[in-house]
């Protein structure tokens, strides 16, 4: 289970930080990315980190968002920074299990909104 947090209404210019709570599995063995999606439009890929720890970013965010994971407490967080207000989405939380070059099992969160407006 995937549970999202930290969205919310900012101002552009402003900060705020995602947060992605995995239950059931240890998110060590996933490879775990953030989404977003806008209405009428197709969820497209924000971030991602896999298992070796590779991290990637879609072009609008390079630079501005941070995703890191903690194996740990089993969560990944989204930081953004600079928000604008093309920014605005509702982001969802994915992890995706790879054995063999083949995905296995694809999870996704409920999704949190994120409001960037003056």
């Amino acid at each position: 289970q995937l549970v999202e947090s930290g969205g919310g209404s900012v101002q552009p210019g402003e900060s705020l930080k995602l947060s992605c709570t995995v239950s059931g599995s240890s998110i060590s063995l996933y490879f775990m990315s953030w989404h977003r999606q806008t209405p009428g439009k197709e969820r497209e890929l924000v971030a991602s980190s896999t298992v070796g720890g590779r991290i990637n970013y879609a072009d609008f965010v390079k630079g501005r968002f941070t995703i890191s994971r903690d194996n740990v407490k089993n969560m990944v967080h989204l930081e953004m920074n600079s928000l604008k207000v093309e920014d605005t989405a509702v982001y969802y939380c994915n992890a995706e299990y790879w054995v063999a070059g083949t995905s296995r099992a694809n999870y996704w969160g409920q999704g949190t909104q994120v409001t960037v407006s003056s």
